[in-house]
């Protein structure tokens, strides 16, 4: 890998809150709006039982983000810790949900080293960016070789996040959103991995990490 700018441990902690912020606010101000109508006295039944729904999805949702991020941005375990991959496939599948995205999460049942699973679920979320209209996104993971497969309608490259992820996204750009590439490329390279992204055809995004000799060969 090419040697690029990297940010502070304290810009990158920073960043790397207020992503999980924005994942989970969206759920948990839905649920605060729930509450807030069950608790007014003119909300008739029908419309407190459609708050109730409102509160129980979101908390669906917010618990699997919260979950989800706990493996991908958090420290999940002790140092040098492995993660079951079936556990971090079922925390993908809530994550991703059954709207938009069919998860086929082919990875083998066994335990990886941490960096390597939090690098595959940095991986996925790059590559739901990639289809915007939903599709089918597939896990797979053989050796080290990783590789995140997303085929979608109008499926594309964003080049803000490609920039971010190969290291030549200026510093000062950096933001809630794209310190997430920024954050699997230091993943990669603490795993001994490099990582890229790529268009393998018109409605496929590919997002691959592999060691080095695997990739020059």
């Amino acid at each position: 890998m090419t040697t690029a700018l990297r940010l502070s441990d304290l810009d990158l902690a920073a960043l790397l809150c207020s992503r999980v912020c924005h994942d989970v606010i969206s759920p948990v101000g839905a649920i605060a709006n729930g509450l807030e109508l069950m608790d007014d006295p003119e909300t008739d039944a029908e419309l407190r039982a459609t708050a109730l729904d409102m509160v129980r999805s979101s908390a669906k949702t917010a618990t699997a983000k919260l979950k989800f991020c706990r493996i991908a941005f958090g420290a999940a375990g002790s140092a040098g810790a492995m993660i079951d991959m079936s556990e971090a496939g079922e925390v993908a599948r809530a994550f991703v949900g059954e709207e938009k995205v069919k998860l086929e999460w082919l990875a083998p049942r066994e335990n990886r080293p941490k960096q390597e699973v939090k690098l595959i679920l940095n991986m996925l979320l790059i590559a739901l960016a990639g289809i915007p209209r939903g599709g089918v996104v597939t896990v797979t993971a053989e050796g080290q070789v990783l590789t995140v497969r997303a085929q979608g309608e109008r499926a594309k490259i964003n080049e803000a996040m490609a920039s971010a992820l190969n290291g030549t996204a200026d510093l000062i750009t950096l933001d809630a959103r794209l310190v997430q590439p920024y954050y699997a490329r230091q993943l990669a390279e603490a795993a001994g991995l490099r990582i890229k992204m790529e268009m393998e055809s018109e409605n496929t995004v590919v997002v691959l990490a592999q060691t080095p000799m695997v990739a020059a060969a």
